[in-house]
């Protein structure tokens, strides 16, 4: 899924170029007499490589870092096609600035729904390929040889015949003067040697020794630091605010009011503007949105559970009928609350704005989103604006978003000629998130006398993420990422076969702005799927797993991950003592998860989670390792909001400021992963995001097991339940 804003003026005009130059992927650039070259002189191989004469690789990666690996990930894949020395392989970003004067030959710079490597695999590895076969041309134009007698590995070129030898440092600036081929062969898959290694990244020393720069860690000559206090009503504005007493404080350069809406101190450090804009006195106006509370949305979202009108996103049969007629009909409600990003590094960016010039430094999970924000904020023609992407210290979604940027920007034109970095502090930032949408469901089964599910009927209530942020993606006003994991077929699929279907969306959007989140919808609708299973599958008297099965059987790739958890964590023989399992499967992003979770609980509520086993299958796994620190990266992601997250609304505003009242698991609470990494092979899945939606499910039906309880509505900390 793409992570792009809805359009606007400035993102349409670079957009419009983009396309108007033709989508050139690294390939199709200016050879021959006028090398490109890189800053430091080095001749460019094509968009994604450089070779320097010291035979160090310097791989380009369009995609934005934010801990998932994709600057390793994407250098493996250039790497593999490009037979170079891996132990002298760096990366670099290209600007979005670039990518439009250059007709956008690097491609998409979003980074999200995990779909980096699964959308650009086959031209960032021609982008490898086609360097090697330029390096290996130009080595044999020297020698005089044909191309076909000579061979690479490691980053040298060897005449067959002669032995003769030579390394892609010395042959580089003559290869850059080639005409690159038309096109080239990729490697066969049971060829690789660098894809599907567990090799370690390439970004992990700079952050243990701290050489890593993050946006707020940025520092430029000359720079002024600004703070921000938005209304936190969302749609509210600035009354009146009265700044005399901030504006004598030591420091301070400006107060100054951006987009109506909020207040904005700069001075000589960040720490000075904070307290200075503490010292405002601001009169917010809130509006007609200030009468919102949690209480009121979750009765539209109630109202939306039996509303005649919705969208239909899963028929086939008539599953009301089939319900109607069942022996048994079993019915649930679940309910799903906002849930902030809180990336550990809050929204910040830096920007520097003359009368010809805007240029932007920022951690940002879509470099082409910030530069459009950036010429539209500046009013600067695009040419003109260029952003400078840093790693995200946290993205989840939240860094696609460009609202720092664009006040950066504003409050930079208030300094002409001077940097100027806005950070948020962690309360702007929890109070002025874009939120995990709120979502209920109202879930209705039917079971025969023999206890085979003949109908299934899902009612979805609740906000669009697309109908907010990007309106144009909507089909007729349906939102199908509100259905993810329920379509009938694609990368979102549902994997059970059941005779008649009904999934459908009652939308119900509120004002609190709704954001893509690690995950987006498979976390709420994993977790209603998954444990309204297991509801059925006791109704029916059945166990979990056959009960599965049975629905799964025309689905191989789905059974086999379930089967493989199943497997492993022992489903089916006797558990320690005290100790109880649970299973949950999902596919979505184009990949196949599952888990089986053991836990036990103490006096009712206290729940302790011994271990998950996790399998993933992606098709190709580029970085097993790396896959694996996924999964458990996005289990503490995911079982921290299934315990303890929640953002409630009070008088249009959130309650939630700070981490005291927006927990997160230790270190303690963590379970044993046990990942069971097993691509399949023929296609190219998403990582990042699958696998957080099963941990929460496979957990709950254990507690179920374990208590005889079934919690529908979250966070578990409202029942009393706490993680130990």
């Amino acid at each position: 899924m793409n992570y792009a804003p809805k359009i606007s003026r400035r993102s349409f005009i670079v957009s419009s170029a983009a396309v108007g130059g033709g989508l050139a992927l690294g390939l199709n650039i200016p050879f021959g007499a006028s090398v490109v070259r890189a800053a430091d002189g080095s001749p460019e191989l094509n968009a994604w490589v450089v070779i320097r004469p010291d035979d160090t690789v310097v791989i380009r990666i369009a995609r934005s870092e934010m801990g998932q690996g994709s600057l390793t990930g994407f250098a493996q894949m250039v790497a593999e096609e490009l037979e170079c020395d891996w132990a002298k392989v760096t990366t670099e970003y290209p600007t979005p600035g670039q990518n439009v004067a250059r007709k956008r030959v690097w491609g998409d710079f979003g980074t999200g729904g995990s779909r980096g490597i699964r959308t650009s695999h086959d031209y960032v590895r021609k982008g490898g390929a086609t360097a090697r076969v330029m390096l290996v041309q130009a080595a044999a134009n020297e020698w005089k040889v044909p191309a076909s007698e000579c061979s690479v590995a490691i980053s040298v070129i060897t005449h067959k015949p002669s032995g003769r030898t030579t390394s892609y440092g010395k042959v580089a600036e003559a290869a850059a003067k080639l005409e690159p081929p038309k096109d080239v062969a990729l490697k066969d898959p049971k060829d690789w040697k660098i894809i599907g290694k567990p090799l370690k990244r390439l970004d992990t020393a700079d952050k243990l020794t701290g050489k890593q720069v993050f946006g707020a860690d940025l520092k430029l000559p000359g720079m002024l630091n600004a703070a921000i206090k938005d209304c936190p009503v969302f749609g509210g504005k600035v009354q009146s605010y009265d700044a005399a007493n901030a504006s004598r404080m030591p420091g301070v350069k400006k107060v100054v009011v951006i987009d109506g809406s909020a207040v904005a101190v700069i001075a000589d450090t960040w720490w000075h503007a904070k307290t200075a804009l503490d010292a405002v006195d601001i009169r917010w106006d809130g509006g007609a949105n200030t009468k919102v509370s949690s209480a009121s949305i979750a009765e539209v979202l109630k109202e939306g559970l039996s509303a005649k009108q919705a969208f239909v996103h899963n028929q086939k049969g008539d599953a009301k009928a089939a319900i109607a007629g069942a022996a048994k009909r079993i019915e649930a409600i679940y309910a799903y609350p906002f849930q902030n990003h809180a990336c550990m590094e809050p929204m910040n960016a830096t920007a520097l704005y003359t009368a010809d010039r805007c240029e932007v430094w920022c951690p940002t999970q879509n470099g082409e989103a910030a530069l459009a924000a950036t010429a539209e904020a500046s009013g600067l023609p695009v040419s003109k604006c260029d952003v400078q992407k840093v790693h995200c210290g946290g993205g989840f979604g939240r860094r696609g978003f460009t609202d720092s940027v664009r006040q950066a920007v504003l409050i930079a034109k208030q300094m002409p000629g001077t940097p100027v970095k806005l950070l948020w502090t962690r309360e702007e930032d929890m109070l002025h998130g874009k939120y995990h949408p709120v979502m209920q469901a109202k879930l209705t089964g039917g079971l025969d006398a023999n206890g085979n599910l003949t109908g299934l009927q899902i009612r979805l209530s609740g906000q669009s993420i697309l109908a907010a942020v990007r309106p144009e993606a909507m089909d007729k006003g349906k939102d199908p990422f509100s259905f993810q994991g329920f379509w009938p077929a694609g990368e979102h699929s549902f994997e059970y076969t059941i005779p008649n279907v009904l999934i459908d969306h009652a939308m119900r959007n509120t004002h609190v702005p709704p954001g893509f989140w690690r995950g987006v919808n498979i976390n709420q609708n994993a977790i209603f799927l998954e444990c309204f299973m297991d509801e059925l599958a006791h109704a029916a008297g059945q166990d979990a797993l056959a009960f599965r099965r049975k629905l799964m059987a025309p689905h191989p790739k789905s059974l086999a991950v379930l089967n493989a958890v199943a497997d492993k964590g022992g489903w089916g023989k006797p558990a320690a003592p005290g100790v109880h399992r649970g299973l949950a499967h999902f596919r979505c992003f184009g990949s196949y998860v599952a888990a089986c979770a053991e836990i036990s609980v103490k006096d009712g509520n206290k729940v302790k989670i011994h271990r998950i086993v996790a399998a993933t299958d992606s098709g190709y796994a580029v970085n097993p390792a790396q896959i694996e620190r996924q999964i458990a990266g996005s289990f503490v992601y995911g079982l921290s909001a299934v315990f303890d997250q929640e953002c409630t609304v009070k008088d249009g505003r959130m309650e939630q400021e700070n981490f005291h009242q927006y927990n997160s698991m230790r270190i303690a609470q963590m379970p044993k992963v046990e990942s069971i990494v097993m691509p399949s092979g023929g296609f190219w899945g998403g990582v990042g995001e699958p696998t957080i939606c099963v941990a929460a499910p496979a957990v709950l039906n254990a507690f179920f097991s374990a208590t005889g309880k079934r919690i529908r509505s979250f966070p578990l900390k409202n029942h009393g339940i706490t993680m130990v």
